[in-house]
């Protein structure tokens, strides 16, 4: 046996004597042909004149480096020492030694290679990776001359998507998979963020498991489900993922109790139909309703994606009128379904449907607490110069004080656009055609068709003041009928054919001034705009789409005051106002405010309560403060124009981290006017929540939504100022492997069959445990 020091093979008198005893190794190795007699005939020693050729290939072997060109090597070695036993066949490297295939390496205090056998035997603090980059520990390793693991003692296998393996032995069959012995998964990490060890907070044991790293799957016989050390769930049979991918089975059960329903129990399977489908079936049992069925189908198609969720039951209704329950059962459900999908270069449907057996349902169950719900489906052309959809809108109402006839069904919706770019003085001409038809069962139905043309120039001067031009004429056409069936008088329209013509000229200047501020920098924006409408007969058409009209910050520069369509604000106003911002490192600070002024004295059309109904406009603005991801407060507010009374005070605030934090919002609308309708009535309202958290993975948390709106506010309400809508309090644990939570909630009013009262709630999720979608 020749042994050898792999520190001194910089030298070319020690690295001949190592030569000798690896290049009959070194030569098969590489994929060179050795004759037979070579194998038995004592070798001589290379000497320094010896061939360059098989030199360098064993010095490369040895040092795991490219091979020469025109060989192939099988595996590289590195050891502190090399020893080869020419009649066994064999090599014994020891000490730091490291093997190499491709991506796949070994590391062991020693390695024995024998070469005939074709297995290669690592010891003593063995580590594997394997091409997929999943990572294994063992005391003893035996792997195949072709670098497959065979038998392992004692082993540890760390997953690359983040799970851990451990047992007692294994083996790797021959269809690749590894099959162990008392064996224990958990897909939580085993050390803090600090690096200190702790304990999985779950963990799988089982007699036998298999893993196939083709498919990423873990199958456990005979095992146990473990929380926190304890074990709780026996688990004959057991298949998941390794890589959070979704496989078949049973999910974990959810259970709630509350006033409506008392105690339930929920349970969901998850099925894998394909890669491209998937189908969830629930089943939920309580101890005062009759059970309920659930169900989602998702599907991923050539073309787009769909899916379907639907809820049904056998239960009584509640009469929408006398508010009781009937004393037959009938069923009860609720279908949601969208998608879109692709029809071409640029083409796209998109559409979505959600329809409920009654007005109560969606409470009851919890599922939803929306108050009415959607239909739609548009067809959409979209390239880089024109918008094309046709689109159809249905709502149905859950509000128990609304008629459904009275809601409208908008179809179909047409609207084009095209942008022309520079036809006329280097500006943009956008070309627009709409139409729509709003029909109701009980209540006006509108038809409507527009067509407009606006032309916008944009200039910067010298001086850096930046200029925008505008022109725009648009002629309506409508058709009104049922008008009187509208109860507010200014959103009802002449009975039968009307037609309207809009002009519009604006100019907007807004001059960016910078300069350094408190290490950082600021921009000072004055910005004024001057717009010029001559009369629009707006009294004759119906309102449909213009009716929640409220100045804010956003919209005080608008050409058009108005949301949507059928309103067109008049005559002629100038604009004026600033902007400031100040950025600086992990500072963001801006504001604006602003005003508007009619230059004429013409009846202004604006409801009262709006800001918008005298000459001079309320005024508006809004501030805004963000440091970090620790701290963001903002404040929008409208003043009025006498007295600078507060008419809308709105403000956010958040602080803290993401795992302790405190969020409020305010919202005061103060319109100083008689309740007229809905779309302008006064409002106070509270909203509060916040996070604290403890012990590395504990937090309390809580939140409520308060109404503080009291009968001089709204004579409809029954309330003195301070009334809940709903709180929650509860406490949480989460890691990186578990959710676990218990949530306590009040809801302080009853709609219908969906009742008052508390909910206690007990969440429950496994992460980094393959499961459904």
């Amino acid at each position: 046996m020749l042994p050898s020091d792999r520190s001194s093979l910089a030298s070319p008198a020690n690295r001949a004597s190592l030569l000798a005893g690896a290049a009959l190794a070194a030569l098969g190795a590489i994929g060179l042909g050795t004759p037979a007699a070579a194998q038995d005939a004592p070798q001589d020693p290379p000497t320094a004149d010896q061939p360059d050729g098989v030199d360098e290939a064993v010095q490369d072997y040895i040092e795991g480096e490219a091979p020469p060109p025109g060989t192939e090597r099988e595996i590289g070695f590195e050891a502190d020492s090399l020893e080869y036993d020419s009649d066994a066949d064999t090599i014994v490297a020891r000490g730091n030694v490291v093997l190499r295939e491709g991506e796949r390496s070994v590391r062991a205090d020693q390695v024995r290679w024998d070469r005939p056998a074709g297995q290669i035997q690592a010891s003593g603090n063995v580590r594997y990776v394997d091409g997929d980059g999943n990572q294994l520990y063992a005391s003893e390793l035996e792997l195949t001359d072709k670098f497959e693991t065979g038998s392992l003692e004692d082993l540890l296998l760390v997953l690359r998507e983040g799970g851990r393996l451990a047992a007692e032995r294994g083996e790797r069959t021959e269809d690749g998979r590894v099959a162990l012995q008392r064996a224990v998964y958990s897909g939580c990490s085993v050390v803090t963020s600090d690096g200190c060890p702790k304990n999985p907070s779950w963990k799988i044991t089982a007699e036998r498991v298999t893993y196939d790293p083709e498919t990423s799957k873990i199958r456990f016989q005979k095992g146990f489900f473990s929380l926190f050390g304890q074990r709780l769930v026996p688990l004959p049979t057991l298949e998941l993922r390794t890589d959070g991918g979704p496989t078949s089975g049973f999910l974990v059960p959810n259970l709630r109790i509350s006033r409506s329903n008392g105690v339930e129990l929920s349970g969901d399977y998850y099925w894998r139909l394909a890669d491209n489908r998937d189908l969830q079936i629930g089943a939920y049992l309580y101890s005062q309703a009759t059970p309920m069925v659930s169900a989602k189908y998702r599907e991923l198609t050539g073309n787009g994606a769909y899916q379907v969720t639907g809820y049904a039951t056998h239960s009584r209704r509640i009469d929408t009128d006398s508010l009781t329950a009937q004393d037959q059962r009938d069923f009860r459900g609720y279908i949601a379904a969208n998608g879109r999908f692709i029809l071409g270069e640029n083409w796209q449907f998109t559409g979505s449907t959600r329809l409920a057996s009654d007005r109560t349902f969606l409470r009851r169950y919890d599922i939803s607490r929306d108050d009415r719900l959607r239909t739609m489906a548009e067809l959409e052309r979209i390239d880089k110069d024109s918008y094309f959809v046709i689109a159809g809108f249905a709502t149905q109402t859950l509000r128990l004080d609304r008629e459904q006839g009275e809601i409208p069904l908008a179809l179909p919706l047409i609207d084009y656009r095209r942008r022309i770019d520079e036809p006329l003085l280097g500006g943009t001409v956008t070309l627009r055609g709409n139409s729509l038809a709003i029909t109701r069962d009980e209540g006006q139905d509108t038809q409507r068709a527009l067509a407009s043309a606006q032309w916008d120039l944009r200039r910067v001067t010298p001086l850096g003041q930046v200029v925008q031009l505008t022109a725009l004429a648009r002629g309506d056409v409508y058709h009104t009928a049922n008008g009187s069936q509208t109860t507010i008088a200014s959103y009802r329209g002449t009975k039968g054919w009307e037609t309207r013509a809009i002009a519009l000229a604006a100019v907007d200047v807004s001059w960016p001034l910078v300069g350094p501020l408190f290490g950082g920098t600021q921009v000072l924006t004055p910005r004024v705009q001057i717009v010029a409408t001559p009369p629009i007969e707006n009294a004759t058409i119906p309102n449909e789409d213009s009716r929640a009209i409220d100045l804010e910050d956003v919209n005080l520069f608008s050409l058009n005051r108005f949301p949507g369509d059928d309103r067109f604000e008049d005559g002629a106003r100038v604009t004026y106002g600033v902007e400031w911002e100040m950025t600086k490192p992990d500072w963001r600070v801006s504001a604006n405010i602003g005003q508007s002024y009619r230059l004429d004295d013409k009846q202004i059309i604006f409801p009262d309560g709006t800001g918008l109904s005298d000459r001079f406009s309320d005024i508006v603005g809004r501030a805004r403060v963000r440091y970090k991801d620790l701290v963001s407060f903002t404040y929008r507010f409208r003043l009025d124009k006498d007295d600078l009374t507060p008419r809308r005070t709105e403000v956010d605030a958040t602080i803290g981290s993401r795992r302790t934090y405190a969020e409020i919002g305010y919202l005061r609308l103060d319109r100083n006017i008689p309740l007229a309708n809905e779309e302008l009535g006064d409002r106070e309202e509270l909203r509060a929540a916040g996070r604290f958290a403890f012990a590395d993975y504990w937090s309390v948390f809580g939140s409520a939504v308060v109404n503080m709106t009291n009968r001089d506010e709204d004579p409809t309400l029954q309330s003195d100022g301070f009334e809940p809508i709903r709180t929650r309090l509860g406490i949480a644990y989460q890691d990186d492997c578990i959710d676990l939570g218990l949530t306590w909630r009040r809801d302080f009013v009853s709609q219908g069959d969906a009742l008052r009262g508390n909910t206690i709630e007990l969440t429950f999720r496994l992460l980094n445990l393959g499961g459904g979608g």
